[in-house]
């Protein structure tokens, strides 16, 4: 009876700071849309057509919604291996150049290997996950031998991968298209052929691969696995406080590397579904990524590290991308789109921010009175 009576008061407590924090995303929230409004107002433009144009070109119109789900699918693999690494306590910032390589993996084995549609797929999948995965581990081995901050090593590595990828697409034994008759061929890979393309899944007059389904079901793994498995509790543990996971038995080294390299070859297997789902027309270019690396990136900061909580994130972002094709419509410039972004990613920090302040200011409170 006494333990429930104590109980009740930590419930209550916990209640209503779980209302104050979603009374802090929703103010948050409709600042952000008030600030983006008046911005589209200053242009000359109605923000309620702006608003509409970006709900038809994400859901509304034909087609669209199927178009949202085809780029959330990427950025949702990218979020979940930054979240695999964030739970271990190491930022891979570095997704840009681990999807490159992933794309150009999967570029190889379609157009220089030979053999059934299906297994070309999928062992072009698996071995995406493995040059990600491998560009990562790059950056493993300087944080685990020399030291090297990790933020560091996969930012710069992106770089990297880019000098790479321009390298491969224009030498003849790599990626080079071969085809005479294509002007252009010095600046791209080999498409795909169609037999190592996802499958396509058509409802309603919408049309997705299984790219989506696929991240889905790796969205619902990594949450299982992060807190129901021992594997999950060691990286937890890991990221929450090195020195104590040491002394418990946590190899911080080989686990620190393998989620390391895990989040690099999710990356890389973003890679190669936007590849394989038919992005830059079934080519690798130097250009390919796109900023799919950073935008997941901010799905996992958004998500705050959440599994499941990145795929809202993700199909947000994605329609953010996908709507901003109906903006000329409007006459308002695309790039409005991108300050938008940016008001939101700001609206949704605003609130942990805050109840970090209060969490400090606590703890102080309490150390002074000890």
């Amino acid at each position: 009876m006494t333990s429930r009576t104590r109980s009740l008061p930590s419930l209550s407590a916990r209640n209503r700071s779980g209302m104050e924090m979603a009374v802090l995303y929703v103010l948050s929230l409709g600042g952000a849309v008030l600030i983006s409004g008046a911005l589209v107002a200053l242009t000359g433009n109605s923000w309620l057509r702006v608003f509409g144009a970006l709900m038809d070109g994400a859901f509304l119109a034909p087609g669209r919604w199927g178009e949202t789900l085809v780029v959330a699918a990427p950025m949702l693999l990218v979020a979940l291996g930054m979240v695999i690494g964030v739970k271990a306590g190491f930022f891979n910032i570095g997704q840009e150049g681990q999807l490159l390589m992933g794309a150009m993996a999967m570029a190889w084995v379609g157009t220089r290997l030979s053999g059934p549609g299906p297994v070309l797929l999928i062992g072009g999948l698996a071995l995406a996950v493995v040059a990600g995965g491998g560009w990562a581990g790059v950056a493993a081995v300087m944080r685990f031998r020399r030291g090297v901050p990790e933020v560091i090593s996969t930012l710069l590595l992106v770089f990297v991968a880019l000098q790479v990828s321009g390298f491969a697409v224009t030498t003849d034994w790599l990626l080079r298209d071969l085809d005479q008759n294509r002007p252009s061929r010095a600046v791209a890979s080999a498409a795909l052929p169609d037999n190592i393309h996802l499958p396509v899944i058509r409802i309603f007059g919408n049309e997705f691969n299984i790219g989506i389904i696929l991240a889905l079901l790796l969205a619902g793994l990594v949450a299982f696995g992060l807190v129901r498995t021992v594997w999950g509790f060691r990286l937890r543990m890991l990221g929450h406080n090195p020195n104590v996971a040491q002394k418990v038995g946590v190899a911080s080294t080989r686990t620190g590397a393998a989620a390391l390299c895990l989040s690099g070859g999710l990356a890389g297997l973003a890679g190669a579904v936007m590849l394989a789902g038919g992005s830059s027309g079934f080519r690798v270019t130097s250009g390919f990524a796109q900023n799919f690396g950073w935008q997941g990136l901010l799905v996992a900061l958004l998500a705050r590290s959440r599994p499941l909580a990145a795929i809202p994130m993700a199909i947000l972002f994605a329609a953010l991308r996908t709507g901003s094709g109906f903006l000329a419509a409007t006459g308002v410039d695309r790039k409005i789109v991108d300050v938008v972004q940016a008001l939101l990613v700001l609206a949704l920090l605003i609130p942990p921010a805050i109840q970090f302040i209060r969490q400090r200011r606590r703890a102080l409170a309490q150390a002074g009175e000890e």
